[in-house]
């Protein structure tokens, strides 16, 4: 019976050892990832003037748009 214990139950606890680390590597994985996600994968939501300076860069609106609907924002 001495030799069960020194033998196969050595490597049964060496296995659950490898197991609590990998459950704890996927725990840390899944933290990380459900926190990139929070904000559903977005960037910071852009201020107006951001959104209408990128659309003008774009080229889907024209100067006279960009400058009247910039003066209307800044009121």
């Amino acid at each position: 019976m001495h030799g069960y214990w020194d033998g196969h139950m050595g490597w049964g606890w060496m296995w659950l050892g490898w197991l609590i680390v990998l459950l704890l590597i996927a725990a840390v994985v899944w933290l990380v990832v459900s926190a990139a996600h929070r904000n559903g994968g977005r960037p910071p939501e852009e201020t107006p003037e951001q959104v209408l300076k990128r659309r003008y860069a774009r080229g889907e609106i024209d100067r006279e748009t960009y400058e009247r609907t910039l003066e209307d924002l800044r009121k």
